[in-house]
């Protein structure tokens, strides 16, 4: 038996909707080990970020076709013709059979996956160019605490996905009994394109502010204009909002009658509406908590305050800019 074949078996559980959500969760933990290893034996953080997009698409792909995996593994015992890998396109045509896909599982994986190269990409960039990441100046000296933050980054993948893990896990026969298009896929949808769209604009602000204060083309110590006028953190109020469009779109199959059936939770009514809708917003909450509480807006305040806090043209921004919600 091949080490696929017993992954699969060992995961092999009674309830389709585990088969590919557990799977899923524990392999953002083993690739974010694999990383770990080399990254603390070497005390480098290069890869840090860059592993945890990796991480991010290598799950999401994992999740999609898994369940063909697993039907084509059972055809290799059984000496059956094995079906084929699902068509991307077919997911939008509705033609992809038993082992298809629905359009919404291809087009949220296709979203965060473009996120997450995306961010991967400028955060691997800005490692390169800086020569280190001031995060793990002491971290890195310390296995421990070292691979924490592995660990904490394989749970940051695994929570925000889990969304998109739980849609993926829908056996597909129950999938393709929905609705063509509902109101919670137009407003998740609109939500993740205006919140990354919001991001990115933020960010190229603050990219085109920087490089344009490294020529000296102005002396000013913080970004006051553009989207920076209208939220302290502009960027991070974009991820918050994406997150959350990901999470209603997802939250519309799985808080259905159809997500219940598909969760193993047909009977449970309320309770099951509840299972499948709080699933989906665990990714947002956890987000923006990670954003206003941890590591996102309050690192960034204090750092500022620290060094403009006596500033009156600092105080004054502060005093007419919102920290996140944008005021327009």
């Amino acid at each position: 038996m091949t080490l696929l074949s017993s992954l699969l078996h060992v995961t092999n559980f009674r309830n389709p909707f585990f088969r590919t959500l557990v799977p899923s969760i524990a392999t953002a933990f083993a690739i974010q080990g694999a990383i770990a290893v080399p990254s603390i034996l070497a005390q480098s953080e290069r890869f840090y970020d860059l592993s945890g997009s990796l991480t991010y698409l290598s799950v999401t792909a994992l999740s999609l076709y898994l369940p063909t995996l697993r039907a084509r593994a059972a055809a290799s015992l059984a000496g059956t013709a094995k079906p084929a890998f699902p068509s991307l396109l077919t997911a939008f045509t509705g033609t992809g059979g038993p082992h298809g896909l629905n359009w919404r599982q291809v087009v949220l994986s296709t979203a965060v996956s473009i996120w997450a190269t995306r961010l991967g990409s400028y955060l691997f960039q800005r490692v390169l160019a800086d020569g280190h990441d001031s995060r793990f100046d002491e971290i890195k000296k310390q296995p421990p605490k070292f691979l924490g933050a592995f660990v904490a980054q394989a749970t940051w993948v695994s929570l925000c996905l889990l969304p998109i893990l739980g849609l993926n896990s829908i056996p597909h026969t129950l999938l393709s009994t929905l609705p063509v298009l509902t109101l919670t896929d137009i407003l998740g949808l609109s939500l993740f394109l205006g919140g990354f769209t919001f991001e990115i604009l933020a960010d190229r602000q603050k990219s085109a502010w920087s490089a344009a204060k490294k020529r000296k083309e102005h002396d000013e110590d913080f970004l006051t204009s553009g989207l920076w006028s209208k939220s302290r953190h502009p960027n991070y109020f974009g991820e918050s909002t994406l997150w959350t469009g990901i999470a209603v779109t997802a939250a519309g199959v799985l808080g259905s009658s159809v997500g219940l059936r598909g969760m193993g939770m047909a009977g449970m009514g309320g309770v099951g509406r509840l299972v499948g809708v709080g699933m989906c917003a665990v990714s947002p909450a956890f987000v923006t908590f990670l954003l206003l509480k941890v590591s996102g807006v309050p690192l960034s305040e204090e750092k500022y305050d620290k060094r403009y806090g006596d500033r009156k043209d600092y105080q004054q921004w502060k005093k007419n800019t919102p920290m996140f919600v944008p005021k327009f």
